[in-house]
């Protein structure tokens, strides 16, 4: 059966490559922001550990992502509690959000690719990651984004592939 993909792969207005997800999550958007900029919330979801000097061009420390080595990033630009962008690993990453009453907030992660062909890849890691997020948000335990060899990224990650969004970026942990 082919995954349910919720990302979206676009060309922003400067020409580089994307992929967005949007969900909407009912807490208020203070309660999103802590989501997406404090380090014990994004263990839940986040693929790596992100400590984050919450500033722009303050330094973000990633650890303990199984697939990667630890690195640092830089903070693009902070508008709390709306807008967060920094870079990892080479590309951009946007975190949106927007208060649509005092109860549900609409958030958007955007990743700008520095490579086009990871977009099938970098898609089916946030699904898995996003699922986690989603999970944490209703109050349960995903597992965290690793979620073992029974995570379903390959079924994304096909089912991207098979939609045409590009592919052929080398997979960390499986190349």
């Amino acid at each position: 059966m082919p995954a349910d993909l919720t990302g979206t792969y676009l060309t922003l207005d400067d020409g580089r490559p994307a992929v967005r997800f949007t969900r909407t999550y009912e807490h208020p958007v203070a309660r999103v922001w802590q989501f997406v900029t404090d380090a014990d919330e994004l263990a839940h979801w986040f693929p790596a550990r992100a400590e984050i000097d919450l500033r722009a061009g303050g330094e973000i420390k990633f650890s303990g992502d199984p697939h990667m080595e630890d690195s640092t990033g830089r903070v693009i630009a902070v508008d709390p509690p709306r807008h967060l962008s920094f870079e990892w690993g080479g590309d951009e990453l946007r975190f949106d959000l927007e208060a649509l009453d005092d109860s549900s907030t609409r958030f958007t992660l955007t990743n700008v690719l520095s490579e086009e062909n990871a977009a099938a890849r970098n898609g089916a890691g946030w699904e898995v990651c996003l699922a986690a997020l989603d999970a944490h948000a209703r109050g349960e335990d995903f597992g965290g984004p690793h979620a073992g060899a029974e995570a379903p990224w390959k079924g994304f990650y096909d089912g991207y592939v098979a939609a045409g969004v590009p592919s052929g970026a080398a997979v960390p942990g499986l190349d």
